[in-house]
């Protein structure tokens, strides 16, 4: 059986390369995205066509045992799962108090924080009986810092970090590697950055801070730290990494922006 890496949330930025990268590798990639089945069928035959194996599958987080189901699926017909990217996002843009709904607070919390719960439940005694795992998880400046208008998102990726301390704290001396990624930057990913700024806009952000100037996150580059971080030996984990481009000033030294 081949090693399997499991990516909830596999677009065709982060989670999508990170995918590519465990392929390259010998892993079978398991790619999960909430919808664009033609991107995501692009995706495995892309990794297929450079001598990888991958498998996708639309997956819709939110609904009632949707994880559950398609890690007990992995399991059973594809393979042990032994790495798995939890890349779901929970942005809803910014948004005052007073615009803020009830229903969209709380679907940040289940996208950011109760999915990973729900996906550490499923996964991590499996890693356990087995003896060895690890739980990659994607975040964000908003779990370190709350800027106004945030107050969903930077609620939703607090608890994400919490959980990921809590769950090293219960399962790193069982062989349980569960590693906080912080993306403190812009990340250069045409279909998550992309949508939220626009084509237009998008485009200017890159002549201005992508291209030669190296001012924007590659996921290309990304994907090395997290296959890096998956096959650290356990006397030197990272059990939380920040990411940003060269350019750009660390989450704690400069005035929160409004962006």
């Amino acid at each position: 059986m081949k090693k399997v890496c499991l990516v909830i949330g596999a677009g065709a930025g982060i989670g999508g390369t990170v995918g590519k990268r465990f392929a390259r590798d010998g892993y079978h990639a398991v790619l999960c995205r909430r919808s664009d089945e033609t991107g995501l069928n692009r995706l495995v035959a892309e990794i297929e066509e450079a001598g990888g194996s991958a498998s996708g599958k639309l997956l819709n987080a939110i609904e009632d045992d949707a994880i559950e189901n398609l890690i007990a699926d992995t399991e059973a017909n594809v393979g042990p799962i032994e790495v798995v990217l939890f890349n779901l996002g929970a942005q809803i843009g910014n948004r005052p108090l007073s615009d803020t709904s009830y229903k969209m607070f709380e679907t940040g919390w289940r996208l950011a924080t109760l999915a990973l719960f729900r996906v550490a439940k499923s996964v991590v005694p499996l890693m356990e009986a087995r003896g060895s795992g690890t739980l990659l998880v994607t975040s964000a400046t908003a779990a370190v810092r709350g800027n106004g208008g945030q107050h969903s998102h930077a609620a939703a990726m607090g608890g994400r970090r919490m959980l990921c301390q809590t769950l090293n704290a219960e399962y790193a001396s069982r062989g349980i590697h569960i590693a906080h990624v912080l993306i403190d930057g812009a990340v250069d990913a045409p279909d998550t950055l992309g949508k939220m700024l626009g084509p237009e806009n998008f485009a200017k952000l890159r002549e201005a801070k992508g291209q030669d100037h190296d001012g924007l996150l590659l996921p290309e580059h990304m994907a090395e730290t997290y296959f890096h971080l998956a096959h650290q030996h356990r006397s030197a984990w990272t059990f939380e990494a920040d990411l940003r481009a060269h350019s750009d000033l660390a989450w704690w030294n400069h005035a929160p922006k409004l962006v």
